[in-house]
């Protein structure tokens, strides 16, 4: 059931809508302090806010505040603020902060029940449809909402449904093993095997026997005939990570391989045909490798036929909360810990830090924190990074201020783009001419007018 919150200093109103709302989930706050406390704790779908709150019931600022704070906290929960009679001005301030709707006392039971179940009604509707979009945005176990993920996402989905070689490009830790697999499970291979194999784990003179595989007696110690990696994902896909760790001298074998499709084992002598797909990764910059000549220019064109580029975790905007929130709550599982959240701290700390390691440094931090930590909140010290400023995790959620962030971003390079010509920009843009104007004053975009 979801939590409708009550926020209203008058005792009498609070019994009066406890016994008529018994249909509801309710809770109660009685000011600004226990609001935000009951609006964290509880996460209500519905609040009822009157905006005569102490410390000056008469004065209707500090309901406003409220509502701020709750619609910059939590945009989707859909706020009905209760008025003085006959106070309108107030009530369609409230609207235009973003209030849902409004209700002027005195209270009457069952047109707040109608309002309120209304509002439940629709914020149902809105949350079945961001789960609905956050799910065709997700590809199986990439978690995140960032357009540089999403559009790695799209590029795989589009690919994996071909037989196309590709290049996963990306800093170690960023997963590129995970894009790898989800390339295998999205195409027709799916039911054939997924052979993966690191090019810099393995000594140089053994990776090509574990690649192409050995007759018997092709060396010391070789015993028995024994398929390489390459013949045993037959029919399925090879992943070769860190290929730009391959020693030079094995690149001509490679390929061979990748352009004739067939292999010679170690010691051997015929020709061994091999249907498979291969899919490569480096964390190193192979174009300046293939200029320097320490990879072959005609090896990098053949297993790049698509270049994926996958962001490091510092470019994933907010993605770092997710991607926590939901390796928490595998670790407070695995481990049996009574951890049920963050901090403000630690959340603004993970949005503040580089993560130098990328994904792989967050779920390690996150195991350390979630065994070690001795209250059920995880703050910045469990974590071992720097705490970061609190009002950065609101931001976050302040639509107000992504949105401004947009448009200026999005005038600045219509401006670049129409060669500093207002009426080009307002038309590249969609707006007229006057409107262009009127943004460049509320977004404080000084420096287009006199540059223009």
């Amino acid at each position: 059931m979801s939590k409708v919150l009550i926020v209203d200093d008058d005792l009498g109103i609070q019994k009066q809508l406890k016994w008529s709302l018994s249909d509801f989930d309710v809770v109660f706050a009685d000011n600004r302090e226990s609001a935000i406390t009951q609006l964290r704790r509880h996460e209500p779908a519905v609040i009822t806010l009157d905006l005569g709150l102490p410390p000056d019931p008469a004065n209707a600022s500090e309901g406003l505040k409220v509502l701020e704070e709750v619609l910059m906290l939590a945009p989707y929960t859909k706020v009905i603020v209760v008025t003085g009679n006959n106070d309108k001005t107030h009530a369609l301030q409230a609207i235009e902060l973003g209030a849902y709707d409004f209700y002027q006392k005195p209270i009457d039971s069952d047109t707040i029940k109608i309002l309120i179940s209304r509002a439940l009604y629709v914020s149902s509707l809105e949350r079945e449809n961001r789960r609905l979009a956050l799910s065709r945005q997700h590809l199986g176990p990439i978690i995140g909402v960032s357009e540089s993920i999403q559009n790695v996402s799209r590029r795989v989905e589009k690919i994996a449904k071909t037989d196309i070689s590709t290049l996963l490009l990306g800093e170690s830790g960023t997963g590129k093993e995970v894009f790898a697999r989800l390339i295998h499970e999205g195409s027709s291979r799916v039911d054939k095997p997924f052979v993966a194999i690191n090019c810099a784990s393995i000594p140089e003179n053994l990776l090509e026997s574990e690649l192409f595989g050995y007759e018997k007696g092709a060396f010391t110690g070789a015993n028995k005939t024994t398929l390489g990696k390459i013949e045993t994902a037959q029919g399925g896909t090879l992943f070769l990570d860190e290929i730009g760790d391959m020693p030079i001298s094995l690149q001509a074998k490679m390929l061979r391989f990748l352009q004739e499709r067939v292999i010679e084992r170690v010691g051997g002598r015929s020709e061994i045909s091999v249907d498979i797909r291969v899919i490569c990764a480096t964390h190193r910059d192979i174009q300046t490798m293939v200029s320097h000549e320490s990879f072959r220019e005609d090896l990098f064109y053949r297993i790049g036929e698509i270049i994926i580029n996958i962001p490091p975790l510092r470019d994933r905007e907010s993605d770092v909360l997710l991607l926590a929130k939901t390796f928490l709550k595998q670790y407070t599982h695995d481990y049996g810990s009574k951890v049920k959240g963050f901090s403000d701290s630690a959340m603004a700390a993970m949005l503040h830090y580089q993560w130098p390691g990328n994904i792989r440094e967050l779920q390690n931090k996150l195991k350390s924190a979630v065994i070690l930590a001795e209250g059920t909140i995880i703050h910045a010290d469990d974590l071992s990074i720097m705490p970061g400023n609190e009002d950065e995790v609101l931001e976050v959620f302040n639509l107000r201020s992504v949105r401004a962030e947009a448009e200026s971003r999005a005038i600045r390079r219509a401006f670049t783009q129409a060669d500093k010509n207002m009426s080009k920009t307002a038309a590249l843009l969609g707006v007229t001419r006057p409107t262009l104007y009127t943004l460049l004053d509320k977004y404080h975009l000084d420096d287009l007018k006199n540059n223009a």
